[in-house]
């Protein structure tokens, strides 16, 4: 079994601000996913991570800059589903690999789709397509992350998997530039049915859900600081987590939950 010490170590640099040299981790770092893992909202991006939107500030990175692992690979992307993290994402798997994170599932229930319909269309029309997305996750996604599960914990045995899923956007109050509160709502519920989704099925597979949504309360779009971007420019940008989210919201979450069993 692989020491703690260093999970401790950085945790603790973590909550006081500074990292020590010393601080690493045996084993190889993969993080696979989405626009949420790849860093979008954050800035800062790659050069060369083209549409993929690497960002030096997502929360990959600083759990790699904590932990300091044998080598760190990043080919989450902006836009990836389920079928692109099996298609595209999985090489850098191996029985080296001891950690492994992933956010993944907005893309497969096309979320920029129903965040451009309820910004444009009325409460109605928002409330429409987040039943149609509800839907989709109870009766499609659940097989879809099955496969993804399954596939990354037999090309990496030995590794970690760490589930990570996605806050709720809205706070209930409103605010210059906000949603509707019918609006907020439906998105909200949308949010919840998706994370217990993806819990459910991250307990099937046997590997660990690390749910950021008590982290992100009152920190969500009309919260105080705002850990998640309203509609900004560019609009890639919309509706993700900000510099603050990954560093207060995502990283601390993948740290600990490094500390306690599966």
């Amino acid at each position: 079994m692989r020491s703690l010490l260093p999970c401790l170590l950085a945790l603790t640099a973590l909550l006081f601000g500074q990292l020590p040299a010393s601080a690493s981790t045996a084993g190889d770092y993969v993080a696979l996913g989405d626009s949420y893992a790849s860093g979008v909202g954050a800035g800062g991006y790659e050069r060369g991570s083209g549409a993929c939107r690497r960002s030096r500030h997502a929360y990959p990175q600083l759990v790699a800059k904590a932990l300091a692992p044998s080598a760190f690979h990043f080919p989450a992307c902006s836009g990836a589903s389920t079928v692109d993290v099996l298609n595209r994402q999985l090489g850098a798997l191996g029985e080296r690999t001891a950690l492994v994170t992933i956010t993944v599932g907005g893309n497969d229930l096309d979320f920029t789709d129903v965040m451009t319909t309820c910004v444009l269309s009325g409460d109605s029309g928002c409330k429409r397509r987040a039943e149609r997305a509800a839907a989709f996750v109870r009766d499609e996604l659940p097989a879809r992350l099955d496969r993804t599960y399954a596939a990354i914990r037999a090309r990496a045995p030995n590794a970690r998997l760490l589930v990570l899923g996605y806050p709720r956007l809205f706070e209930t109050k409103s605010c210059s530039g906000g949603l509707s509160a019918a609006k907020r709502a439906a998105l909200n519920a949308g949010a919840d049915l998706l994370a217990d989704t993806t819990a459910a099925r991250a307990k099937a597979a046997g590997v660990r859900y690390v749910d950021v949504r008590d982290r992100f309360a009152g920190h969500g779009i009309c919260g105080s600081p705002s850990w998640v971007n309203p509609l900004v420019s560019p609009t890639t940008d919309s509706f993700h987590a900000n510099r603050l989210g990954h560093a207060q919201g995502y990283t601390p979450a993948v740290l600990e939950s490094g500390l306690a069993g599966t």
